[in-house]
C-alpha cells in the first residue's frame, strides 16, 4: 500500500516574512495579501526568534517575504543570520528566493530546500506578475540551484492565468527533465481584493493537470497549501489522492480519515517539500 504523506505546517513550521507586508510587486492573484498572514521579523530579531522556536519544539520555518526592486526576496541581507541559525540550531529552512544569481550561492548553501514558483509561459508571467521576465529567467534560477546541488522544489499554480488552464502542461514537461525529487501543484485561490477575486478554476481541468503530472513526473508529487477551501477542497483532495499523489498539505479532516481506509498515512508538521 503506497504511503500518503500528509503535511500540516502551521503548527510547528511557521511562514516568516523578512519584508513585513512590503512587496515591490502587486501581482494579479496576490496583491500582497498573503504576506499579511506571515510572522514578521527584522535582521535583529530573526536569530532570537529561531532560538525561541527551537526551545518551543518547532521543526523549522519557511523564510519568505515580498520581492524587492531586484525581483529577489532579500534573504541575501540575512545571510549571516541564516548561517548562525543553521550552525546553532537543528531547525530546517525552506525558502522563497525570487530571481537569484550565482552570488547568492554563498548563503543558499545553508538552506535545506528552495521553493520556487514556476511559470511556463511568457505571456502569463507578464499578465500576472507584470514583470519583464521570461521562462528562460526561471530556468536560469533552476540551473543555478540544481548545478550547485541545492535542493529545489518547483511549484506550479494551476489556473494562474485568470483561471484558464493551458501552460501548466508545458511546465510539467519542462520540470520533469530536471533533477528534482518533489513537484508541488497548487490551485489558484480567488482572493478578495485582488484582480482575480471572481475567477473560478474548473476542478475537472485542474485534476487533468494532476493526472498529467502523475504520468510524466517520476519523483514525488505534492498537493501544496494553496487551493480553494470548503467543499471544493474536499472533493479535489479525494480525487487527487485517488490519482496517486504522494504528498498533500492541510487536507480536511474528513479527507484524512477517508484516506486512511486505503493508504498508509504519515503525518508531518512541516512544509510539504521537506
Amino acid at each position: 500500500m503506497k504511503t500518503l504523506k500528509v503535511y500540516i505546517p502551521g503548527i510547528k513550521f511557521p511562514s516568516i516574512s523578512v519584508t513585513g507586508n512590503y512587496c515591490a510587486l502587486s501581482c494579479a492573484h496576490c496583491g500582497r495579501h498573503y504576506l499579511e498572514g506571515m510572522k514578521k521579523i527584522t535582521r535583529l530579531s530573526l536569530v532570537d526568534k529561531c532560538f525561541e522556536m527551537e526551545k518551543e519544539g518547532y521543526f523549522g520555518c519557511l523564510l519568505s517575504g515580498g520581492m524587492d526592486s531586484r525581483l529577489k526576496v532579500p534573504l541575501d541581507k540575512f545571510k549571516d543570520e541564516i548561517r548562525t541559525i543553521k550552525e546553532k540550531t537543528k531547525l530546517k529552512i525552506n525558502a522563497h528566493v525570487g530571481f537569484i544569481d550565482k552570488e547568492d550561492l554563498e548563503w543558499l548553501k545553508y538552506i535545506d530546500v528552495v521553493s520556487l514558483d514556476f511559470v511556463g509561459d511568457n505571456e502569463v508571467i507578464k499578465r500576472v506578475y507584470k514583470i519583464d521576465k521570461t521562462v528562460n529567467d526561471y530556468l536560469k534560477v533552476l540551473d543555478i540551484l540544481t548545478e550547485a546541488g541545492i535542493r529545489v522544489a518547483p511549484h506550479i499554480t494551476i489556473g494562474l492565468d485568470f483561471g484558464k488552464i493551458h501552460w501548466e502542461y508545458k511546465a510539467v514537461d519542462i520540470l520533469s527533465k530536471y533533477p528534482i525529487d518533489v513537484l508541488v501543484l497548487n490551485v489558484l485561490i480567488p482572493t478578495p481584493g485582488t484582480e482575480m477575486e471572481n475567477v473560478k478554476v474548473s476542478m475537472e481541468e485542474a485534476l487533468k493537470v494532476v493526472r498529467y503530472a502523475r504520468e510524466k513526473f517520476n519523483g514525488e508529487l505534492s498537493i501544496g497549501c494553496m487551493r480553494p477551501f470548503g467543499k471544493w477542497r474536499e472533493e479535489f483532495d479525494k480525487k487527487a489522492i485517488l490519482i496517486g499523489v504522494d504528498r498533500i498539505t492541510n487536507p480536511p479532516r474528513k479527507v484524512l480519515e477517508w484516506a486512511k481506509q486505503s493508504r498508509n498515512v504519515e503525518i508531518y508538521f512541516e512544509c510539504c517539500v521537506m
